[in-house]
């Protein structure tokens, strides 16, 4: 088995990262301190110490309130040192421009105890934004709060515009778009419009929400809250888990497995975030790798095929069923 995750360049000007990036949100609240302590040293034992850490304390994410904080007790407690691992933070757009920049990135590291990010995902909006403002993050690059950054499910065309007008006006531009992505949920990353992007190398592609909140590694009656279900399409995901389990079984892959190896098959795919919340889970997504190796990119897409829940919904982000 893979005992190190390799990397890939998180976007055309971002860093070298892991493949595996651990989310934070309903993890580090929901395990005992020790677990925590546990996890995140093997993270770093296996080379996947890299960490997406939100400030949640606004918005419809606000009862996580101290996953930062939280994080950062963790990580301290472990011994780690900052340059032991790297992490991303988010500047959420639910209260801007009332909220600045400088003060939500002032907030967030302070909470979690640290001074800089190694990059942010600038997150998705209730209202409308002016994007060529919020593409403006070039004075937290400078003040070196974070070097590199990228859009949480942004549509397309906002997306697009953020790309144009950074490099229009010699700013940093979005270098990856965490997208929802998976067995499941396909026309976004890999429709027309993003996956254009991507093929012309101008974005790479982080997947998030992978395992849909858990339906599609067995929990397909999630108790906790879960990621939005954009199009509707949550029941009819449900309803493929049966297959996704047979599926595994033809690939000799636990489900987890397959969900990981099939994200990392696409190129675009610079790393895959995902929520482990024991070192057991961690140690069986890193089989992934070996699932990948062994199956073949080409074999995977074909075995998983029929999966693809999301066919008939715009790959434009906007995430609407199509007119009838």
């Amino acid at each position: 088995m893979t005992t190190a995750v390799p990397t890939r360049r998180l976007g055309p000007h971002g860093p070298e990262v892991p493949t595996f990036a651990l989310g934070s949100w309903n993890i580090w609240d929901r395990i005992s301190r020790d677990e925590a302590i546990a996890l995140v040293l093997r993270a770093q034992q296996a080379s996947a110490a890299f960490f997406d850490v939100g400030n949640y304390n606004m918005g419809p994410h606000a009862e996580g309130a101290r996953t930062d904080i939280l994080f950062g007790e963790i990580v301290r407690e472990a011994g780690l040192l900052r340059e032991d691992y790297l992490l991303c933070g988010k500047l959420w757009l639910w209260d801007y421009p009332n909220t600045s920049f400088a003060d939500w990135m002032r907030e967030s590291l302070d909470r979690i105890g640290i001074e800089q990010a190694d990059c942010i995902v600038v997150g998705d909006h209730m209202a409308p934004v002016d994007i060529r403002q919020v593409v403006d993050v070039q004075a937290e690059i400078d003040a070196g709060r974070f070097q590199s950054w990228g859009i949480n499910n942004w549509p397309y065309e906002e997306a697009l515009l953020a790309l144009d007008f950074a490099e229009a006006e010699g700013l940093t531009a979005p270098a990856f778009a965490q997208l929802k992505y998976g067995l499941a949920r396909r026309s976004m990353a890999e429709g027309t419009y993003y996956g254009e992007l991507f093929r012309q190398g101008r974005m790479s592609l982080q997947a998030s929400d992978i395992f849909e909140g858990g339906i599609l590694v067995g929990k397909t009656r999630p108790q906790r809250k879960i990621g939005a279900d954009v199009g509707g399409i949550r029941e009819a995901i449900i309803d493929s888990w049966p297959r996704v389990q047979e599926i595994a079984v033809e690939a000799e892959a636990t489900p987890a497995q397959l969900n990981i190896a099939y994200c990392l098959a696409n190129p675009a795919t610079a790393n895959v975030l995902f929520g482990a919340s024991s070192v057991a889970q961690l140690d069986d997504a890193l089989g992934a790798f070996d699932v990948l190796e062994r199956v073949g990119a080409e074999r995977l897409r074909e075995l998983c095929a029929d999966l693809w829940v999301d066919r008939d919904v715009n790959p434009d982000g906007t995430w609407a069923p199509p007119a009838s």
